[in-house]
């Protein structure tokens, strides 16, 4: 009789419990689904069976409010969050469906494809919604980064040419204007090319004028494009009109002068070429360089390569001479600009050229000099620094 009474006991615990799960469940309420695990083991062990249709019923329930929860995510990562929750291994649904091995075998069946029915109108819900947000998230990152092309485009910064290579386009563009065409050499020259051949011999004293590199085997960083001459006249037979911008190299540092340099050389060899032509071709190069207005002047000079030679001056081309404490021109109202000449004699027969019948002129100028005159530069060497602060102004 005692035995009886105990297993009555433990039967209508069992029976009371699950009308407390059908209750809740009628309620809309979150049946506590580890407590109804272990007491529904505690019924196994007792020899009893959990009743079935409570956890087909709260299956159901978990599956309706997981896709009322699932339809009101606003984003993915809500989503994902709710998927853990309702489907991940600590999720209600998980503990539901470890009760099936709790019920007798032929109600397993029944429970077993409730819960999973449950399992796969969530993932459904879930898979719906995801594409759903998908869609809704990528057509607003669309409509965040769209480019409207009616707007005016961004202007990207554009550099500007060196100061140096403005003056130097200036004049090869007006050389070339005049039918004279760009010659270029190598910066590594042979002794003969630059000294010997323009009329400065092995030991001849205005050598130490130049300041040179000297590298191995009779071979010299160019001291002037000079040497460009001496290779063209060698190629070519008269007339001869040529421009030849390039580096140079000197060792020399200061204010006004830096190791290496630009120059723009010309040289013009034809038949009946006079001192009258080389003045007013470096006339007309000087209004184009620094402008109509201003003149041009030359003095006695000497240079190993040219005779007669001269030195151009222009005149001061922001106060003309009139301001005694001009910047510029320091009060003189002239500015001296480059060096020239007639060509050699020695120089023409030494390339093979016949100077009873043929003549010509040479000029050199420093485009580094000239826009210092031109832009108002007192320091070369803030040319070759590479300080953008001073470039952008350029």
């Amino acid at each position: 009789m005692a035995r009886l009474a105990r297993e009555a006991a433990r039967l209508a615990n069992t029976s009371k419990f699950a009308e407390q799960v059908r209750q809740a469940a009628e309620a809309g309420r979150h049946v506590d689904v580890s407590k109804f695990a272990e007491q529904a083991r505690q019924a196994a062990e007792a020899g009893r069976h959990v009743d079935q249709t409570q956890v087909v019923a709260e299956a159901s329930r978990l599956a309706e409010q997981a896709q009322t929860a699932v339809k009101a995510a606003n984003s993915l990562a809500e989503l994902e969050r709710l998927r853990v929750e309702y489907l991940g291994r600590s999720s209600q649904l998980t503990e539901l469906r470890r009760l099936v091995r709790e019920l007798p075998v032929e109600a397993r069946p029944q429970v077993g494809g409730a819960a999973n029915k449950a399992a796969q109108n969530m993932e459904g819900a879930f898979e719906t919604r995801w594409a759903e947000l998908t869609v809704a998230e990528r057509e607003e990152r669309l409509r965040s980064e769209a480019v409207d092309v009616t707007l005016p485009g961004v202007p990207y910064p554009k550099g500007s040419l060196h100061p140096s290579m403005r003056v130097v386009d200036e004049v090869v563009d007006f050389f070339v204007g005049l039918g004279y065409r760009v010659a270029e050499g190598p910066e590594v020259e042979t002794d003969y090319l630059n000294f010997t051949a323009l009329n400065i011999p092995p030991g001849h004293p205005a050598r130490t004028m130049q300041d040179t590199f000297f590298l191995d085997e009779g071979l010299v960083l160019r001291t002037q494009t000079s040497p460009i001459q001496i290779r063209t006249m060698l190629s070519q037979e008269p007339p001869v009109y040529i421009v030849s911008p390039g580096k140079t190299y000197r060792r020399d540092s200061d204010p006004t002068h830096t190791p290496m340099f630009h120059q723009i050389e010309g040289l013009a060899v034809d038949r009946g070429i006079t001192l009258a032509h080389l003045k007013g071709t470096l006339a007309a190069m000087a209004r184009h360089v620094f402008g109509e207005d201003v003149k041009v002047r030359l003095r006695p000079s000497y240079f190993q390569f040219t005779e007669p030679s001269v030195e151009l001056d222009v005149s001061c081309f922001v106060c003309g001479g009139a301001d005694p404490k001009c910047k510029v021109c320091k009060g003189a109202g002239w500015l001296e600009m480059l060096g020239a000449g007639m060509v050699d004699p020695t120089v023409l027969s030494e390339v093979g050229y016949d100077p009873e019948e043929f003549t010509g002129f040479a000029f050199g100028m420093g485009p580094d000099r000239m826009a210092m005159v031109k832009y108002g530069i007192s320091d070369l060497r803030l040319f070759f620094e590479g300080d953008l602060r001073f470039l952008r102004q350029f």
